[in-house]
């Protein structure tokens, strides 16, 4: 009998949310029946909160885990800030004393030095500055920020030729741009799976309405949401939308309020299941996205795996998600105009179904599993 291919996974952590975490979680469980997996991480995972947020079925015997030294890591722990570069760095750094017992060495945690034996499946360069906005602390001063990246590249022993050599993923296009500006390389799209369940609601079910889904944060602009729809209702006054995320602080203690003023076609829902929401996405004809520059958009990917017809700003990753000029703006008047057109015309709605619908498929989470198979099988052979 041919021993099973021993990968070694290297991710920080693989809690949930998060996307670098749900992506690894799929790479393990496209692995598990024919590969020898360990996980290497900061710490040891729930498996059944994983296996809950993610829909991944991932036993503890299909996943033995290596940590770092219990002293390093009370070290860091009593560090006031999360040090997440740092950590990462550590990880990296055993990662490369432990992968000599491996067949391929894996990542879904960004750039990783592995060399040609290795796979980095990178969502948004880590060593890429200026940072999004959204990322900024109060401590992030340039000078004090400059001198710990160059401490973490030095502690992780990262070398960027090495880097170049590793096989790289990357989670949409348009990442793999930046990432081809940044290294210089031509990575490989794979995008990020969906992994919830949305029942079949026929169209004429479902609410004629709007949803907007995600943190209730300032990069997800629901402020231009709220005027984009709020224009629509000018022409289409019964226009409604439903806003559904974990809300983040003063903004949306303001959205709150706006949509307050704004009257009753706006409501606002957090705490739900993914279950929940996945139900909720399925009874809904629309969807609107506000993020500008998404690395991924994988809400916007939920959305058309439920049927929904989703509105995009025209840029980043969300864009080949939806795949149409139709369905992008670039402004809240081209936006509005774009959502009033289609919802007077029925087969134009028809027939952005039919397109989105046909593009579900390259985010499903059989088509993750299929070609990270193959991407791990070319670097095992090498």
């Amino acid at each position: 009998m041919t021993a099973r291919p021993r990968v070694l996974l290297v991710q920080r952590g693989l809690a949930p949310p998060g996307g670098a975490a749900g992506v690894s979680a799929w790479m393990v469980e496209a692995l598990k029946r024919d590969h020898a997996v360990t996980l290497l991480a900061w710490e040891r995972p729930d498996l059944p909160a994983l296996n809950r947020f993610f829909g991944t079925t991932i036993e503890p015997r299909d996943l033995p885990v290596v940590l770092p030294p219990a002293p390093l890591r009370a070290l860091l722990a009593a560090i006031p800030v999360p040090a997440y570069l740092l950590r990462t760095a550590l990880v990296l750094r055993l990662a490369k004393r432990l992968a000599p017992r491996f067949d391929v060495v894996i990542t879904g945690d960004n750039e990783a030095d592995f060399g040609p034996r290795g796979v980095q499946y990178i969502n948004y360069p880590w060593d890429l500055l200026p940072r999004p906005a959204l990322e900024a602390r109060w401590y992030h001063r340039r000078a004090l920020v400059t001198a710990y990246r160059e401490l973490c590249i030095r502690l992780a022993g990262f070398s960027e030729d090495r880097m170049r050599k590793t096989p790289a993923l990357v989670s949409s296009d348009y990442v793999g741009r930046l990432v081809g500006q940044r290294y210089g390389i031509v990575p490989r799209t794979l995008y990020p799976p969906v992994m919830g369940r949305f029942p079949t609601v026929p169209w004429e079910a479902r609410e004629p309405a709007f949803l907007c889904v995600g943190r209730i944060a300032p990069d997800k602009q629901l402020d231009r949401v709220i005027d984009v729809l709020a224009r629509v209702r000018r022409e289409l006054p019964g226009t409604r939308l439903a806003i559904v995320g974990t809300p983040e602080g003063v903004y949306a203690e303001r959205i709150a309020g706006r949509a307050r003023a704004e009257g009753d076609w706006i409501t606002i829902t957090s705490g739900l299941s993914r279950e929940a929401l996945g139900a909720l996405m399925a009874r809904y004809r629309y969807g609107i996205h506000g993020h500008l520059n998404e690395h991924y958009g994988m809400v916007v990917a939920e959305m058309v795996h439920a049927g929904c017809i989703v509105w995009v700003p025209n840029d980043g990753g969300q864009v080949e998600i939806v795949g149409d000029a139709r369905l992008c703006y670039d402004s809240i008047e081209g936006a509005a105009a774009s959502i009033v057109r289609t919802l007077r015309d029925p087969g134009e709605q028809d027939d952005l179904r039919r397109h989105l619908a046909a593009r579900a498929a390259r985010f499903s989470t059989d088509a993750f599993i299929r070609e990270f198979r193959e991407v791990v099988a070319a670097a095992a052979a090498r």
